[in-house]
């Protein structure tokens, strides 16, 4: 049973371990086998579309949450 299905498709912050290096990452859940979490990010650099995807094992993960969408401030006149 996968722990994190309540998350596919939203965007998340995960804090892992890699090695003896504690990481962030800021992306989309596109899957969850039940021993890895799948994230992907897409973004565009000079002018090309990239897509960015990261397998993270379930033992290395130190924290999971979802980050909810803050509107953005009007910009001041």
């Amino acid at each position: 049973m996968s722990s994190f299905a309540y998350l596919l498709g939203k965007r998340v912050e995960v804090s892992y371990r890699a090695a003896d290096i504690h990481m962030c990452v800021t992306a989309t859940l596109a899957s969850d086998s039940g021993q890895h979490i799948h994230l992907e990010d897409r973004f565009s650099q000079f002018g090309r579309q990239s897509t960015v995807r990261i397998a993270i094992p379930y033992a290395a993960i130190l924290r999971i949450r979802e980050i909810l969408h803050q509107p953005e401030p009007a910009p001041a006149a």
